[in-house]
């Protein structure tokens, strides 16, 4: 029987499904207390982590027995990937898990910020009628959706949006621009800077490496098309927090939702105070009852074969 840590929060059937065969330690409140995360380390076999758990430095050198880190979610920005591998310890990501979750977060969000009309139950319930301001909203269908990465997510979220009759245009780094993906999901593939000026809508699918790191600074911001709505729920270092804030208030962009930032949690920021047609959301874009279940499911099912 092997010993399994789990740090953040899990569905509890998956961890049922762990107990069956091994020792586990299912505590989602472990994150927060160093001291003890560290003692448990030295005792796992396994560890389960969602984004906040930092597997790298003195937490790594901890797990000595480790030899596999299960994540809950997909992106790998709070795990030293290449330390792993050079302690053979695997790393096993929920890839494809939380898709759905992520793709309907961009469409919903998008229709929010377009429309611009969701946020009126106050006052008309205190007996205001803005009918006239209200009245101006956009539409969904027509309008053209750029993807700032275009793998398992990227792609559900594209055809999300083509059933909605969305134009999706896509860029990834890593893929050429004439790869059949693209064909194959009835997108097109563009350059960066041409996907900026079209995209009535932005939502970037990237991970958080160097390349990547402050994309989406002040002049990225201010070269997207007037109006358009910027949709974040890859990570926060990718777009420049303070920049969105200044182009909202300037009325360059139409609206912007981000699910992910710099520092989570999120301080009290005043430069996000006032600003119109923003969505702020805590890092759950991709958690939802149902995603829950299937990335756990997942991981639990992962680990276990690799312990076996």
């Amino acid at each position: 029987m092997k010993r399994i840590v789990i740090t953040e929060f899990m569905d509890e059937a998956a961890v049922a499904q762990l107990r069956e065969r091994h020792d586990v330690l299912y505590d989602p409140k472990l994150v927060d207390d160093g001291a003890c995360l560290h003692t448990e380390a030295g005792k796992a076999d396994a560890i389960i982590v969602r984004n906040r758990t930092q597997v790298r430095g003195e937490l790594l050198a901890a797990l000595t027995r480790c030899t596999v880190v299960g994540r809950l979610g997909v992106g790998l920005d709070n795990i030293d990937v290449a330390a792993c591998e050079a302690r053979r310890i695997q790393v096993i990501p929920a890839t494809g898990a939380n898709a759905s979750s992520v793709a309907e977060y961009v469409i919903g969000s998008a229709m929010l910020l377009l429309r611009g009309a969701y946020q009126s139950t106050p006052a008309v319930a205190a007996g205001q009628w803005p009918r006239g301001a209200l009245s101006n909203g956009r539409e969904l269908a027509g309008k053209t959706l750029g993807l700032i990465g275009f793998g398992s997510i990227g792609r559900l979220t594209a055809r999300l949006a083509g059933a909605l009759g969305m134009q999706v245009i896509a860029f990834d780094a890593m893929l050429d621009l004439d790869d059949p993906a693209f064909a194959a999901a009835g997108v097109q593939s563009v350059g960066l800077g041409e996907l900026v000026a079209r995209a009535d809508v932005v939502s970037l699918h990237v991970p958080l490496v160097d390349a990547t790191r402050n994309l989406f600074d002040a002049a990225r911001i201010h070269a997207m098309k007037p109006g358009a709505v910027l949709v974040n729920t890859a990570r926060g270092g990718i777009v420049d927090e303070g920049a969105v804030a200044q182009a909202l208030r300037a009325g360059h962009l139409g609206g912007a939702a981000l699910d992910v930032f710099n520092a989570e949690p999120l301080a009290a920021s005043p430069h996000f105070e006032g600003c119109p047609n923003l969505l702020l959301t805590p890092h759950i874009a991709g958690v939802t009852t149902e995603s829950n279940e299937r990335v756990s499911s997942l991981i639990a099912q992962k680990v276990l074969e690799a312990l076996h």
